[in-house]
């Protein structure tokens, strides 16, 4: 007998590595972000008050597209990627649309991390990674039903990814992950001596 896999969870990966102008593109991206988090404010405040080792504008600013055009640039591309994804997932949008409702920048400096959080209010969320040097942290991706596991057994350090409780996922520049919005996730410690740099955001049906 062959066991059936049921109620999977996709994570849906792509790069922008192989399009053209990659290398031009991701550089003058790394740069955009280091320039809109010295001059935001109220991001760094954030950030300090927080205890945050690093920045992010997902609480100061909402307007990354009409601030500069590499991010509207950058919208564009993650769009057709999450109409893939949606396809992928096959999705009824009953005439409805999924729209990109929150887009923010995320710099970890060395030993910064995201705790394990979801997305609430969204469908599908996802990263696009600008600066990943040597060493830095991994997206760790936890098993939605590991909660009602508690009189489970550990899985075996070989079994499949499918059964791990578990998936850590080390990026590269121009990678992009998505995936539905409910699913737990954290960024573990930036372990590299440089800053990690992405940018991710949510897209919600309307």
């Amino acid at each position: 007998m062959t066991p059936r896999s049921l109620f999977v969870t996709p994570l849906y990966e792509a790069s922008l590595a192989g399009e053209k102008g990659f290398e031009d593109f991701i550089d003058a991206l790394h740069d955009a972000c280091v320039a809109i988090a010295e001059e935001d404010e109220a991001g760094q405040a954030w950030g300090y008050n927080k205890g945050y080792l690093g920045y992010t504008s997902y609480a100061s600013l909402n307007d990354l597209p009409q601030r500069d055009s590499l991010f509207a640039d950058l919208k564009k591309k993650l769009d057709r990627h999450a109409a893939a994804f949606a396809r992928d997932l096959c999705f009824d949008l009953a005439g409805g649309k999924l729209v990109m409702d929150s887009f923010w920048i995320n710099i970890l400096e060395p030993g910064g991390q995201h705790t394990g959080h979801i997305h609430p209010h969204s469908v599908i969320s996802g990263t696009v990674y600008v600066t990943i040097p040597p060493g830095a942290s991994a997206i760790k991706f936890e098993d939605p039903r590991l909660p009602m596991m508690m009189a489970a057994p550990t899985r075996k350090t070989d079994a499949p990814e499918t059964l791990q409780p578990f998936v850590y996922v080390r990026p590269t520049p121009g990678a992009i992950l998505m995936w539905e919005s409910w699913l737990r996730h954290e960024v573990t410690p930036n372990q590299a001596d440089e800053q990690r740099i992405s940018v991710s955001f949510n897209y919600a049906w309307r």
